[in-house]
């Protein structure tokens, strides 16, 4: 397990463990060195724990997104295909009651997030991957899209 140790301006001692599974212990400045090795002692099954946490993410999260082969560029056009035939009766539906009109979608295989919106290029981006959800959810990322060409934060406005 590799633990980096960073000293800086901060009150007490605190660790975090990041997705990729590092962890990170921050210390003040000053700190003596057995304190730090003690402090990670005395947290070391959380830390195993969190681990443990993390890889099992990973593992469901891998589980998730192979479920839909991408690999080749012929299944990502088919998936493209496939995901349009929803997406544009919802765009259809949806941007005339909202007076907005994408002159661009676009889909891509994004794993970090469900779609994008460029507001000022007025271009919407949908990721692949929500062909793996219901067609409700799909609803609601084009939607959630589609208001972003409207306001392009997530403020109270962009709610209401």
């Amino acid at each position: 397990m590799q633990i980096t140790v960073t000293y800086r301006r901060t009150s007490r001692l605190s660790l975090r463990v990041t997705p990729t599974g590092k962890v990170n212990v921050s210390a003040p400045y000053h700190t003596p060195e057995a304190t730090v090795r003690q402090f990670i002692a005395d947290h070391r099954q959380w830390i195993e724990d969190s681990l443990q946490k993390m890889e099992e993410h990973q593992r469901q999260r891998t589980s998730f997104y192979d479920r839909l082969p991408l690999h080749t560029p012929g299944q990502r056009a088919d998936a493209a295909a496939r995901l349009d035939g929803i997406v544009r009766p919802l765009v259809a539906r949806y941007a005339p009651l909202m007076n907005v009109e994408p002159p661009h979608i676009d889909y891509k295989p994004f794993i970090s997030k469900w779609g994008d919106c460029s507001p000022a290029r007025r271009h919407i981006t949908i990721s692949l991957y929500t062909l793996l959800l219901p067609e409700w959810c799909i609803e609601h990322v084009v939607v959630h899209e589609l208001v972003h060409l409207l306001v392009p934060d997530h403020s109270d406005r962009f709610h209401r």
